[in-house]
Order: structure tokens, then sequence, then C-alpha cells
């Protein structure tokens, strides 16, 4: 599958050279903070205001959101923050929001609205819009940049926490003399990959090699065939033309906030923290698997699947779900629709609903739902994922392998099967079985692409095959559940407290009211807590 380009219009982008682009925003920095202090002097002490814009996706939307909550959660005395987000993503995350506004924290919403770019009305994220508009959600990050920048000068918050996307805001935030923070909802691992291939780029393009190792990674070697990069490794498209500048930003930022844990990436922690980022902040599992709240996380259920899950005898149901962006073509659906079947594994698949694509418009085969009736279920739109991977029933999860359903199997201590489909999901994939050790591919028999045209239908039989062993009682299976507990008690302690992910929470708001009292940058920090 491809990355949708912004390119299908014209696009014009600003570029400054990293090093410039540093030097600047650090003097601007300084510069801006000490009119602000000056104008501030004598107040009473308030809290500390944090402004979060998430990109218009449901992968960024709900663990940003989370984070705010976080964050108000650990300081509610101390931090107010704010969910900046258009229309309809505010309502998308507003259960989310009410939670914490009932629990007594300060957690806000401020609109703005969504720009024009000829999608229908309430679709504003790439999990609404249809699969072949997707290219103009990336055209409204563009058309985002003036409402951001007049809308934060507006409100002069104290710190700033914007997706990875939004490179501009690290501009802003200096110009306003406060902290920008980048997010990224991906774990270290995928981000460390990309960075070091994209710095063999070009000789991944013309060297027409089949696969290529991983420069400059510790631990193991990782080798990945060309065809599972990312496209923008391999031409060019709108992250390629950006990914410059998006470092860039991120560098001469304050400092980068990560969903993910020590516990789970450690060496990769440890080599981002010095290669990547002036101060990292390491604090997910931002999504608690234990949380009463996880049974409406992100949306409501069409269907009752949890009581359904619990007709099922412990540990024997397969959750298989590819994420609210991705698409199956009919021939691939209806292969998993058979291969399901004729694995006699009891199973719970979430498709996503219909939109006006022709591609998401999925028929059963004839007769199916009736064959699986009795072991069968199929949820058409969002599932409660916490809450499914939480429940006893369930034994397995096939996955496109993006990072938040990484993290959420990783955190509910369930064993993977892995799909993945786009971008960074095939490098996810190798943490997943190469390096955590708590997975296993549904599929190595032919030739995996995010490219349709290029990637291979992977038939009902392999499916079949790949389900019913891995479900079956011995070793291997033994081994992944074991390493999958692990992963699950780690993340536990992780965001307990004193754990490491607890821990840089707090460090996070230390640094930014610091940093606000002070004006001026914090030594540089790069250590990783255990």
């Amino acid at each position: 599958m491809r990355v949708p380009r912004d390119g299908d219009p014209d696009d014009t982008r600003r570029s400054l050279p990293p090093v410039a682009l540093l030097r600047d925003l650090q003097v601007s920095m300084a510069a801006a903070a000490s009119a602000r202090n000056d104008a501030v002097a004598g107040a009473g002490r308030r809290r500390l205001r944090v402004f979060f814009l998430p990109f218009f996706a449901r992968g960024h939307l709900i663990p940003q959101t989370d984070l705010a909550c976080r964050v108000a959660a650990a300081r509610p005395a101390e931090v107010e923050a704010t969910m900046v987000v258009t229309p309809a993503n505010a309502a998308f995350i507003a259960p989310t929001v009410a939670r914490a506004a009932a629990a007594g924290h300060a957690v806000r919403v401020l609109r703005y609205p969504f720009p024009d770019v000829g999608l229908g009305e309430g679709m504003e994220c790439l999990g609404t819009a249809p699969a072949h508009d997707a290219w103009r959600v990336y055209r409204a990050r563009d058309l985002a940049q003036p409402l951001h920048e007049s809308l934060l000068r507006e409100h002069r918050p104290d710190a700033i926490v914007a997706d990875v996307p939004f490179w501009w805001a690290t501009e802003v935030a200096a110009e306003l003399g406060v902290p920008r923070l980048t997010f990224h909802p991906v774990g270290v691992f995928p981000q460390l990959v990309m960075n070091n291939l994209f710095g063999i780029r070009s000789d991944i393009i013309s060297a027409a090699r089949e696969a290529v190792s991983v420069p400059g990674l510790p631990g193991k070697e990782i080798t990945i065939p060309v065809s599972e990069l990312p496209e923008f490794l391999v031409q060019d498209n709108f992250f390629s033309e950006a990914w410059d500048q998006m470092k860039a930003s991120q560098l001469a930022g304050f400092g980068v906030v990560v969903n993910t844990f020590v516990g789970l990436e450690h060496p990769y922690c440890e080599e981002f923290g010095r290669v990547d980022a002036r101060r990292a902040y390491f604090v997910g599992p931002l999504a608690q698997p234990s949380c009463s709240a996880a049974v409406h996380r992100g949306g409501e259920s069409s269907v009752d699947c949890l009581s359904w899950l619990s007709t099922k005898p412990s540990q024997s149901v397969v959750y298989v779900c590819f994420g609210s962006w991705a698409h199956f073509s009919a021939t691939q659906a209806r292969e998993l629709a058979l291969g399901l079947e004729a694995s006699d594994q009891p199973f719970l698949w979430v498709v996503r609903s219909d939109d006006s694509s022709e591609r998401t418009q999925w028929t059963p085969p004839e007769g199916w739902e009736q064959r699986v009736a009795n072991r069968g279920l199929v949820v058409r739109g969002w599932a409660p994922q916490l809450a499914v991977l939480a429940h006893p029933s369930v034994g397995a999860f096939m996955t496109h392998c993006g990072w938040n359903s990484v993290l959420e199997a990783a955190s509910a201590g369930v064993p993977v099967l892995t799909w993945p489909l786009v971008f960074e999901q095939f490098i996810n994939e190798r943490l997943v079985t190469e390096v955590a050790a708590f997975g296993a591919r549904v599929w190595d028999g032919g030739k995996r692409s995010e490219k349709d045209e290029e990637a291979e239908t992977v038939p009902a039989e392999a499916i079949a095959r790949a389900v019913a062993g891995f479900m079956e009682d011995g070793e291997q299976r033994e081994t992944m559940k074991a390493r999958a507990r692990e992963l699950a008690e780690r993340a536990r302690v992780a965001v307990s407290e004193d754990g490491s992910s607890w821990l840089d929470v707090h460090r996070l708001i230390d640094d930014l009211v610091q940093a606000t009292a002070s004006g001026l940058p914090l030594p540089q920090e790069n250590s990783v807590r255990v």
C-alpha cells in the first residue's frame, strides 16, 4: 500500500538548514523568554499551561490525548493541558477529556477549523477520509500552519507539545520564548531504523538491491527487504521532502516525548537519547489495558464484543484488527475470511466501516457468516481494543503492527501474529519478532510491500496454517506467551510510582516548570532511566 502523496496538488514548503535553524531558534528563544518573564513578573503562581497539537490521524490523536491526561493527572495542581484540535477530532476525544475533567484534572479543548481541502463534513483525519482522498489530509497539514501560528500567538501557552509533522511549532515556540517538545506516537526502534536508512537513501535507490542491513543500530543486525521499506526511503514523496525539515525542528526543540517504555526498547532508548533528541522522555505505555475507561477509549463499538468474548474458553480467541486507516483489497479480504474459517479457531475480526471508497466495500463470501457463526464475530467500525486485549479469552492478536497496537499487545501480555501493511509497520514487525520476540509472521511465502501493485495476495491456506500453528500448544507458543507476560509486567512497572515512565513524566513537568521560570534552556540531559 502506498503512503498518500501530498504532491497530488502543487505543494510549496520552506526549508532551513538544520544548523542555522538550531542557532537562530536558540537565540530567538532566549530573547523572547526574557521579555516574557518581565511581563509575568510579580504574578502569583499558576498552573503550567501546556498545549498539545496532534496530527490528523487516530493513531496520533489518541495517544497524544492520553499524554495530556497523564501529565495533568501527575500534577493536578500544577498543570493545565489543552488539546488543540479540529471540531470532528474534538468530538472524537471528548469522552477521554470528560473523564479527565470528572477526575478533577485540568484538561481542556481548544478548537480550530479544519482546512478546506475538499473532504466531506466531519472527515478530519485519516481514519475517516476515504482511502483515495488520504492525500487531502496531508494537504490539510500544510494549510494548518497559519492557523496554528495565529492560535499559539494569541493564547501564548507556557509550553507546546506538537506532533512530528508540525515542524513550525518549534519556530513559534522560539518566538514566544517557550519550550517546544516533539511528540512521537511511534517507538524509538522504528525511528532509529528510518533515520539511519535515510542517511543511505541514495545508495538504497541506486544499488537496486533486494535487502538492506540497517547501519548504526545497537544490538543485533536488522535486515529488511527493500520492498518492505517505507516508500519515502526508496522514492520521493511527502515524507522524503519534509524529513530533513522535521528532523531539524525536532533537534532544535526542547526535547522529544515518545510513547514507549524502556523495558521494551532499552538499548534503542539509550541510542535515541544520544543522537536524536536534546532531551528524551519515554512515557509509555500511555494506554493501560487495566483501566476501566478502556472500554470506551477511542469510540463506541457497534456490538458488545466483550460479552461475546466471555462465552469463549480462556486464551482461545484470535483478535484480528488492522487499524483504522489501512485497507485490504476485496480479494485479500476474502482470503482472510476463508483462512480464519479454515483455522477452526474462534476469532474476533474488526473490519473498517464502509465509506465512499470502493476498496472498503467488503462482503463476506456466500454462506461464510452462517458457517462461522458459532465461533466468529465481525465488528464493523470501532472495537474497544484495549479492553479486548485485556480479556482473558484472547490468546493472540493478528495485527498490522501499527505502533499503538504493538504497544497495547505488549502491555496486555498478548502474543502477536504480524501482518504489516504500510509505512513503518514492517520495521515494527522486526521489533516484535526478532528483538522482543513475542510474535511471529503470518506469512513468509511471497513478496510483501506497502505498494498494492507489488504485494502478493496471502492465500487462505497460509493464513489458516499460521493461525492454527500459532494457537497450538507447544514450546514455541509457551515461549512467546511467557515473553509477552514479561513485557506486560515491565509495562506495568514502568507506569507505576517510581517506574521509568512515571519518573519521566514527572521529569518532563519539572523541566518545563524550570524552563518557564528561568527562561533559559536547561543543560542537555540524555540519560535513560531503567
